[in-house]
C-alpha cells in the first residue's frame, strides 16, 4: 500500500486538490476509452508543470511506487490506465497544456504534453502554418499520449507518424531528472537518437513533458474525392496512379470495405455516399495543393479519369464544396463509432508492406471465414502507408458474448497472417497490456533483448508504467 507520508509529500508538491484519492474522483481515470478494462490506483496526481513532474517522478523512485502517465486516455490498447493491483499512482498531464511557442521562420510549435491535439492544430492555424496529424480523437486525445504512441492518423502517406513530426522532447528521466532535448533542429547528429527512443515507449522509459512540433505552410486547396471499386487490387492500382499524378500532393488515401460503410448507413443513416449502387471497396482520397483550387481539382480529375478508362474505378463522387469534403470525410471517421453501436467486436491494427495489402485480405479473408463463418470484416484505414484496421465482427447468428470467447482464436488468424507477409501486428496504437504478451510470439530474442536493456537501464525499478509493452 501507498504510504500516506508519500501522498501527503504529493500534497505538499502538487496541492492536496490535485491530489486525488476518493473513488469517484478518480473514477474517470482508471477505465481505459473503449469501457473494457478497469484498474485501480493509489491516487491521481495532476501536475502542473515540468518541475512537478520531476519532483513527484523522484518521490516515486524514492518509496519505489509504480505511476501511470496518462493524457486524454483515448488509447485503445490498455497503455494509460493501470493494473488493478492498486499500488500504482496514475499521473495525469491534463493541466500541461500550454502553448510555449510558435516559430514562424524554423516552422516549430513548442507545445506541453496535455495540449489536445485539435487545440494545437488551431493554434498552427491561427498562424497561418498546419499541424498535420490528424485522427478521430483529436478532439480529446494529447500530445503526449500522441507522441508516446508514436500516432499516424490519416496524413501519414505525405507527412509521416508523430515520429516525424517531432523535432525535439523534453522528458523527466525516471530518477526525476530533466531532459531538455527541445531543440528545433533538423540535423542534429551528435550522438544517440534519444528523442527517438522516448517516442512510442508508451511511458515506460521516462515522462514526456513537452516537444517541439513540425508545422508546414497551409495549403491553399485540399480536395476530396470518394470512389467506389471492385477489389483491393484495383485499389493499390488506384494508389499507383495517384502517387505518379499528384506526388507529394497526395495526401490521404483511404481504404473502406462494404460492410464497413453499410455499418455507417445503418447506425447514422443520414451519411450517405452519393453514389446509386453499392461498391464492394470505397477509397477516399484527399489532395493539397500550394498551387490553387482549380490546380488541385484537375489533378484529382486527372487521376480520376485515368482509373475510370482503366476499369480501376467504377465510381466516383468529387467533393464541390468543404462541406461535401467535410461529409466524405464523416464516412470514414464513424466506422469505429457505428462498428460499436453494432456490437462487440475484435479489433486489430496491423500494417503490412503496401504491395501485399490485397493479397493479406483475400487470404486472411478466408481463413476467418473458415474458422468463424459469417464472421463480419470491418476493413479499413490508411492503404497509402500501410496501416489497416482490420476488425472482424461476429456473424449474425451469434451472440456477442459468444464471439467474444473466440477473441484469442481470432487475434492468432489476424496475426500470424500479418507478420507472414512481413507485417507487424501493431501499427499506430502500440502495445500496452493488451499486446504485451502477444508481442513475444513475434519479436526475435534478441530484439526483446535489446529491448529490455534499455528498459533496465533507463528504469532500473521498473516503476514506469509497469506491465505496458514488456
Amino acid at each position: 500500500m501507498t504510504s500516506p507520508e508519500f501522498l501527503h509529500a504529493c500534497c505538499e508538491v502538487l496541492g492536496p486538490m490535485h491530489v486525488l484519492t476518493a473513488p469517484e474522483d478518480m473514477a474517470p481515470y482508471l477505465t481505459d476509452w473503449r469501457g473494457r478494462f478497469t484498474g485501480n490506483a493509489a491516487a491521481v496526481l495532476r501536475p502542473a508543470d515540468t518541475l512537478q513532474v520531476a519532483a513527484i517522478v523522484a518521490l516515486c523512485a524514492e518509496a519505489k511506487v509504480p505511476l501511470v502517465p496518462q493524457g486524454g486516455n483515448t488509447g485503445l490498447v490498455l497503455g494509460s490506465v493501470p493494473d488493478g493491483a492498486g499500488n500504482a499512482v496514475v499521473l495525469s498531464l491534463k493541466r500541461m497544456n500550454r502553448i510555449r511557442a510558435i516559430d514562424l521562420v524554423n516552422n516549430t510549435i513548442t507545445v506541453e504534453a496535455g495540449s489536445i491535439l485539435e487545440e494545437v492544430q488551431n493554434a498552427a492555424s491561427k498562424a497561418d502554418r498546419l499541424f498535420p496529424l490528424s485522427l478521430a480523437a483529436e478532439g480529446s486525445c494529447t500530445i503526449g499520449g500522441n507522441l508516446a504512441t508514436n500516432a499516424g492518423g490519416t496524413a501519414v502517406l505525405r507527412y509521416g507518424s508523430m515520429r516525424d513530426l517531432c523535432l525535439g522532447l523534453e522528458v523527466v528521466t525516471a530518477d526525476g531528472k530533466v531532459w531538455d532535448g527541445l531543440r528545433g533542429l533538423r540535423k542534429d547528429n551528435t550522438g544517440y537518437d534519444l528523442r527517438n527512443l522516448f517516442i512510442g515507449a508508451e511511458g515506460t522509459l521516462g515522462i514526456i513533458t513537452a516537444a517541439v512540433l513540425k508545422l508546414f505552410p497551409q495549403p491553399r486547396a485540399q480536395v476530396t474525392a470518394l470512389v467506389g471499386l471492385n477489389t483491393p487490387e484495383d485499389a493499390q492500382r488506384l494508389l499507383a496512379m495517384a502517387q505518379a499524378t499528384c506526388a507529394s500532393g497526395l495526401t490521404g488515401f483511404e481504404l473502406m470495405s462494404a460492410f464497413s460503410v453499410a455499418l455507417v448507413a445503418r447506425h447514422f443513416p443520414q451519411m450517405r455516399t452519393g453514389f446509386q449502387d453499392a461498391h464492394a471497396q470505397y477509397v477516399l482520397l484527399e489532395i493539397s495543393d500550394s498551387e490553387s483550387e482549380a490546380h488541385a481539382t484537375a489533378m484529382l480529375e486527372a487521376v480520376v479519369e485515368e482509373a475510370m478508362e482503366g476499369a480501376v474505378v467504377c465510381d466516383a463522387v468529387v467533393a464541390s464544396s468543404i462541406a461535401q469534403s467535410r461529409a466524405l470525410w464523416s464516412l470514414r471517421e464513424h466506422i469505429t463509432l457505428a462498428q460499436a453501436a453494432e456490437g462487440k467486436h475484435v479489433k486489430h491494427d496491423v500494417s503490412v508492406p503496401i504491395s501485399s495489402i490485397a493479397e493479406f485480405i483475400g487470404q486472411t479473408d478466408t481463413l476467418l471465414q473458415r474458422a468463424f463463418p459469417g464472421c463480419r470484416m470491418v476493413t479499413f484505414g490508411h492503404l497509402g502507408d500501410g496501416n489497416l484496421h482490420y476488425n472482424v465482427s461476429a456473424p449474425e447468428t451469434m451472440a456477442d458474448e459468444t464471439f467474444i470467447l473466440h477473441q484469442e482464436a481470432i487475434n492468432r488468424i489476424v496475426h500470424d497472417s500479418a507478420v507472414r507477409f512481413g507485417g507487424s501486428i501493431s501499427a499506430e496504437h502500440g502495445l500496452g497490456m493488451l499486446k504485451r504478451d502477444e508481442i513475444r510470439r513475434y519479436k526475435s530474442d534478441v530484439e526483446l533483448g535489446l529491448m529490455m536493456a534499455i528498459k533496465k537501464a533507463l528504469d532500473p525499478h521498473q516503476l514506469m508504467n509497469p506491465g505496458k509493452v514488456l
